[in-house]
């Protein structure tokens, strides 16, 4: 048995670990306060909420990350997941992402797989979480590694590069295109930098794009943008690794806008991805009269997704759980390959 803590900002952490918990090899139950998805068959522990009313000291005095004082959504969520350990006691957890979380579980004598990511991590609380995991499950690839990191961090790290819940999906048939060229812009639902007149003069400084717009705060919410991404011309998207990895599937000329996000994270992304050429970077959101030639660059852009989504990263991070599941003697739920 696996148990697979979930956090609940977007919903990125959410589609990897459903992508990842296919590939495994025994028994995985998810831990979180999100809702539970229609498709999940596993099992799942629904915890309280812990960001509500006013927090006292929710770092400890700068040595954890979120551990409120005499909060009582956050003892009852972490009473809740160390009972779950205590009688189910797992061959393995997965923490995507919660330091407390991670450290709970490895006080109780857990092996633990901390899901990696980019930016700035060497406060004492990542370190805590990342000298103490097993394994470090970085989805990202290896020939893009994130600098800085400590030897023995690299040491432990599977880099599976991206992880999509459309890795494999076929592409849907083409029709006959639109007149004007096709722009998604897809937010997401983890918070947006961007308002909406920012979008509404990109739209207007662009007549010859047809614009379409996912997530965010002002548009709709779509449980399935496959077919969408896939007829752009262009998506428009933020850095963080939920969308990066689904423009990567889609195989779609990209222009990616690193919002500001705690330790610096999607503007570490935006980096390698600039690096490499996999997509068209910008700092900033575009003053308006920047978007034609913007969104002309990203569409004449080779196709080098590949490098960043090979497309077999949930299965690598499925057989990682697996092999770690069967270091423990005699009773593992996992079954060998």
């Amino acid at each position: 048995m696996i148990g697979y803590y979930v956090h609940h900002q977007g919903r990125g952490h959410l589609h990897r670990a459903v992508c990842v918990a296919a590939h495994v090899r025994g028994p995985v139950t998810i831990l979180s306060s999100l809702p539970r998805p229609r498709s999940w068959t596993g099992g799942w522990m629904s915890l309280p909420p812990d960001i509500d009313g006013a927090p006292d000291d929710p770092t400890a005095r700068g040595r954890l990350h979120w551990a409120p004082v005499r909060h009582d959504g956050h003892r009852e969520r972490l009473g809740m997941i160390a009972e779950w350990v205590r009688r189910v006691n797992p061959d393995l957890f997965v923490s995507d992402v919660s330091v407390e979380v991670a450290t709970l579980v490895r006080l109780m004598g857990t092996p633990v797989v901390v899901a990696a990511m980019r930016g700035d991590r060497g406060d004492e609380a990542h370190r805590l979480a990342y000298d103490l995991a097993d394994a470090l499950l970085a989805p990202w690839p290896r020939s893009l590694p994130e600098p800085g990191w400590p030897a023995h961090w690299y040491a432990k790290t599977v880099h599976t590069g991206s992880i999509s819940r459309y890795d494999g999906r076929p592409r849907p048939a083409v029709g006959d295109g639109p007149s004007r060229r096709e722009v998604v812009l897809m937010l997401g639902a983890g918070g947006a930098d961007v308002t909406e007149r920012q979008v509404e003069e990109a739209m207007r400084a662009t007549p010859g794009w047809s614009w379409t717009r996912l997530g965010g705060p002002t548009a709709g919410w779509t449980d399935d943008p496959w077919p969408v991404l896939c007829r752009a011309d262009v998506v428009v998207t933020h850095a963080g690794q939920n969308a990066v990895a689904e423009c990567a599937a889609a195989r779609t000329a990209t222009v990616v806008l690193p919002q500001d996000r705690p330790h610096g994270e999607q503007a570490a992304t935006a980096r390698a991805l600039r690096t490499a050429g996999l997509a068209t970077v910008r700092d900033t959101w575009p003053v308006p009269r920047a978007w034609p030639a913007l969104l002309a660059e990203a569409a004449a852009r080779p196709d080098r997704w590949r490098q960043w989504s090979p497309g077999d990263g949930a299965r690598t991070a499925g057989r990682l759980l697996t092999e770690l599941c069967l270091r423990r003697p005699g009773r593992s739920a996992c079954v060998p390959r």
